[in-house]
């Protein structure tokens, strides 16, 4: 097993230092003891965790999510899946809402692109100081 300091494990996980204490605090990451004199020291499972979360979070996985996930026995694929389908429900219905945000944005950029010497009704939307029809 490497012996690593942690900037070393930040560097070849590709996250910062504070990002790997953040994660020990709250319970995503192992902390090594330290010993007497010295530096705590990481192997190379720390680097394989930190990745994983990296990953899951690319994903779409909240931390909360993810340390659910790291508690899973590798063998209990059911609840594994169980976690990725609500995701993905959960996933596909931000693109739901995206889609009618995006609608109603192009129709606001339409009506803006009718009528360009008039007062900016969509700033006026916003704002709610519209009383036109």
């Amino acid at each position: 097993m490497a012996a690593l300091t942690i900037g070393q494990v930040a560097r070849r996980a590709g996250v910062h230092v504070e990002t790997i204490r953040y994660y020990q605090r709250l319970g995503l990451v192992a902390v090594p003891e330290k010993p007497a004199r010295g530096f705590r020291r990481y192997g190379e499972e720390t680097i394989r965790r930190l990745r994983f979360i990296k990953q899951a979070q690319a994903l779409g996985f909240t931390l909360g999510e993810i340390g659910e996930l790291l508690t899973l026995d590798r063998a209990d694929c059911s609840e594994v899946r169980r976690l990725a389908e609500r995701k993905l429900s959960q996933v596909e219905s931000k693109i739901r809402e995206l889609e009618r945000l995006r609608a109603a944005l192009a129709e606001a950029v339409a009506v803006c692109r009718s009528d360009p010497g008039a007062q900016c009704r969509l700033l006026e939307s916003l704002l709610g100081k519209s009383d036109r029809p």
